[in-house]
């Protein structure tokens, strides 16, 4: 098979190799994918770069999210048949060396996702991590009916399905952008009020919204950036949903200010959580598609020998939506 791989960590164009190797075989309890699309996040181009950890494994095949058609099924899968379409996460992550920027992928049938059939493999590609964790930064704790929401970054890969899957949860949704393109984007989403963080007070637009109460959870972007912030704006007993601090990413705690108002803070990150939680998101997921038109935003797409290039349109940071690789191209 065609894949792309690094065997150190670096830019882009100089550690990506285009070339082959052995097509995988499904193992048991796993599926073979015939790859269709490659979903490139944040996280996936950290690991290439360097920014994350050590290298585990001497060879990597970047990239966590795909979407493509099961072509073979290991011993003890009954959940899938032979040509299904489905999407896919956690292909390459800690502990695991190859994922999806490749003609093939074999994956533990749990990563496994069936892709319905009116959804582009595109679209399905920018499920994984995005939507998985809104959705685990919305849920993770029960559910939101009726609750005010606010989502920093409404208009970002993550922030972006969070203002659907809230407002589909039944949630009033506030979301904070940079831009009037963004900002175009998030009431596009479903948003209540959007506010443009760097022309408007975030904390007193959000105050006067909710009748000075506050909001019920955050889910949060940046955590570290935002904290003086954040800490105006929410309401007794609730929640800020942590899933990035990339503006600080060491930032002091305000406990005191934190227990004062009984706030909780729900760390998280995708991999890492239990899979009772991640096989109900799942489930959610499937659920939310099935009941009517969501947006999925993609960026830009390129062919699978241009792997680096994607990977340096997520680097640059303006995108809207996730970038996607072809991989049958």
């Amino acid at each position: 098979m065609r894949e792309v791989w690094y065997e150190r960590p670096g830019a882009a164009p100089t550690v990506l190799t285009v070339g082959e190797m052995p097509t995988p075989t499904a193992g048991p309890g796993e599926v073979r994918v015939q790859l269709q699309a490659s979903g490139v996040n944040p996280a996936d181009v950290g690991r290439r770069a360097g920014n994350y950890r050590a290298m585990e494994f001497p060879r990597v095949i970047p990239n966590s999210d795909g979407a493509g058609i099961i072509d073979q099924i290991g011993d003890g899968v009954t959940r899938f048949s032979l040509g299904q379409r489905v999407w896919l996460f956690n292909g390459q992550r800690n502990g695991r060396a190859f994922g999806t920027a490749a003609e093939y992928i074999t994956l533990a049938d749990h990563l496994v996702t069936p892709l319905p059939d009116d959804l582009s493999f595109a679209a399905g590609a920018t499920l994984g991590i995005p939507c998985m964790t809104a959705w685990c930064s919305l849920f993770g704790d029960g559910p939101i009916n009726g609750q005010t929401v606010l989502v920093t970054g409404g208009a970002g890969a993550v922030g972006h399905y969070a203002v659907q899957l809230a407002k589909w949860g039944g949630a009033r949704v506030i979301a904070t952008v940079s831009s009037p393109a963004k900002d175009i984007e998030a009431r596009l989403a479903g948003a209540d009020l959007v506010i443009n963080y760097r022309t408007e007070d975030v904390a007193a637009k959000v105050r006067e919204f909710t009748e000075q109460r506050g909001v019920d959870r955050v889910v949060d972007v940046d955590f570290g950036g935002n904290i003086a912030t954040t800490l105006k704006l929410m309401a007794f007993n609730s929640t800020i949903a942590v899933y990035a601090t990339n503006g600080n990413r060491t930032p002091m705690i305000p406990m005191r200010d934190l227990m004062e108002k009984c706030i909780a803070l729900r760390t998280l990150v995708l991999l890492e959580l239990p899979p009772k939680v991640v096989a109900a998101a799942q489930a959610d997921i499937s659920k939310w598609l099935a009941a009517g038109p969501r947006i999925h935003n993609i960026a830009a797409q390129f062919a699978l020998a241009d792997t680096a290039q994607a990977h340096l349109a997520v680097e640059k940071g303006d995108k809207l939506g996730t970038v996607i690789v072809d991989c049958a191209r």
